[in-house]
């Protein structure tokens, strides 16, 4: 009988997907001994414009080019394929039952812990999974702290921190650099470089890199 694994998730629209996302992904499998991470690119998110973003397809080949040597991380498209507005909770209950007998840990950032309690029906979010909130350096550390025993307290929401570098890397800034053709060697993977050159992504969208 195969033991239950620890799976990862890692959701953001992955505009394009960028070293901060890997870092953080790596992070919190690092500290809590993940089996694997899955990225889940968004599709029409209730916070973002989908017209503005990257078609889905894109999103997903960017993330597959940038993940294809961690046998650990793996991009998964259920929300790019999944038609209407997209929210966390329809997600989860789709792995859960895809994954009944694992454990699910949702990685996000520190801004986000502060969110969480805005996200749709997040009671039943808190008891699908536990959290790993990414903690950047002197960052808000105890409005985070006291954020999570709220939560804890309220929702009985299991959250955890994994500690790391200040990463200051947003895609919006990668679009913003690519709209005036400036280089974005080392923000991204090689190959995500590549997948963007070769298909004239961003190019000359200037509203887009705005967003």
């Amino acid at each position: 009988m195969s033991r239950s694994q620890r799976i990862g998730i890692l959701g953001g629209t992955f505009d394009p997907v960028h070293i901060g996302h890997l870092f953080i992904a790596e992070a919190a499998r690092d500290a809590y001994q993940l089996d694997r991470v899955l990225f889940i690119p968004t599709g029409d998110p209730p916070h973002k414009k989908a017209s503005r973003l990257a078609p889905g397809r894109d999103r997903i080949n960017m993330l597959q080019a940038a993940l294809r040597d961690n046998p650990a991380f793996q991009a998964d498209d259920m929300e790019i394929t999944r038609e209407g507005t997209t929210y966390t909770i329809d997600s989860l209950r789709e792995l859960k039952s895809r994954y009944p007998e694992d454990f699910l840990y949702f990685i996000i950032g520190g801004d986000t812990l502060l969110e969480l309690k805005t996200w749709k029906d997040f009671g039943e979010v808190a008891g699908f999974c536990s959290f790993i909130a990414y903690q950047r350096p002197g960052y808000r550390k105890e409005e985070m702290i006291r954020e999570a025993l709220h939560l804890a307290e309220v929702y009985h929401a299991d959250i955890h921190f994994a500690e790391g570098p200040n990463l200051e890397i947003s895609s919006k800034y990668i679009r913003h650099r690519l709209v005036r053709n400036q280089t974005i060697r080392y923000l991204v993977p090689e190959t995500v470089e590549k997948y963007i050159k070769e298909h004239h992504l961003y190019k000359g969208e200037r509203d887009h890199a705005r967003s």
